[in-house]
């Protein structure tokens, strides 16, 4: 059976909003809405964050911590 996965792409460098990804909204960091609604959608065998910074990609690593099958893919 195949595997169905949220892919969850956060790069840097935004020029409006700088580090949108890690910034707090109601206290959590955007990122954060973005993989809890991939893992409450209930129809995913793993969540995946992909990034292009370090700094998203520590973010990422602490949120999908806890998840059974999470990942953060730190990509040039």
């Amino acid at each position: 059976m195949p595997s169905v996965i949220a892919f969850v792409p956060a790069r840097s460098g935004s020029e409006r909003v700088p580090g949108k990804n890690v910034r707090p909204l109601a206290g959590h960091p955007l990122l954060a809405y973005a993989i809890e609604t991939a893992r409450q959608a209930g129809v995913f065998d793993r969540v995946v964050c992909s990034t292009d910074s370090e700094e998203i990609a520590a973010v990422a690593v602490q949120l999908l911590h806890d998840e059974r099958n999470g990942e953060a893919l730190l990509i040039d």
